[in-house]
């Protein structure tokens, strides 16, 4: 993928939330792998929250970030797969405006090359709301790894060509 390195980096304002009925703060190794990519990246990890798996409580922290205009861009990790509680991608349809398709196609075709056809159990996807980016990753930590060193280091790097998620931050919200 290839960083133009006459560009500028545009680091960018995250917040992270982790979605599990089992996990504690302490036990949140997914979580924590992402918040080290997001700093180590050089972007700012400005909210972590770790909730249960209920619809209610995620649709209401996502409107509280999607309505704070300091946030660019939502991570989940959690609650993505095919059980009765794996309801984060039912809670990004309730707050969203348009989907990222190619996001969770993208993610399983990575996934397949290291779990094969278990990846068809990961509903990983993405949404825009309101003019911020949402990404459902799954929780496992191998998950989190292939979902931001595969396309999201990438694509939230402002430098990346030919395109990338952050320039069309601005324009998100046109009519």
């Amino acid at each position: 993928m290839p960083i133009d390195a006459t560009r500028t980096f545009k680091p960018i304002n995250i917040a992270l939330l982790t979605v599990s009925d089992t996990r504690t703060a302490k036990e949140d190794t997914s979580g924590d792998i992402l918040a080290d990519r997001i700093m180590q990246k050089g972007h700012q990890l400005i909210y972590r929250s770790l909730i249960r798996d209920e619809k209610s409580k995620i649709v209401a922290q996502l409107h509280s970030w999607i309505d704070d205009g300091e946030v660019d861009v939502i991570i989940t990790t959690g609650g993505t797969g095919l059980t009765g509680r794996d309801i984060t991608p039912e809670a990004l349809n309730a707050v969203k405006d348009k989907d990222i398709d190619g996001f969770g196609e993208l993610f399983r075709w990575l996934s397949f090359e290291k779990i094969g056809t278990s990846t068809v159990q990961s509903r990983a996807c993405a949404v825009v709301a309101r003019g911020t980016y949402i990404f459902a990753l799954p929780g496992s930590n191998g998950a989190v790894k292939d979902g931001w060193d595969g396309i999201l280091d990438t694509q939230l790097d402002s430098r990346h060509r030919p395109c990338n998620f952050v320039e069309l931050i601005p324009r998100l919200m046109e009519k």
